[in-house]
């Protein structure tokens, strides 16, 4: 997937999407492809969250073999 979206646009088009089938005003011609393109949001906002967790651990470690070297 080579979507440029951010998780920010992405969590919000899902919330659009969600509220509209809530509130029933998507018909059924459309919801097929509302329903496939909340699934490529829900992909992506994983993939994102996933890889910022990485990336977070990532760092941490980083900092703490820092701290430990420094305190050798």
């Amino acid at each position: 997937m080579k979507d440029k979206t951010t998780y920010a646009e992405a969590f919000n088009e899902l919330q659009n999407i969600v509220t509209e089938i809530e509130k029933g005003e998507i018909n059924v011609d459309e919801l097929s492809a509302r329903v496939k393109r909340a699934a490529e949001l829900i992909k992506l906002c994983k993939i994102k969250l996933t890889t910022t967790e990485e990336d977070v651990k990532t760092i941490l470690q980083e900092i703490e073999r820092a701290d430990t070297a420094n305190e050798e």
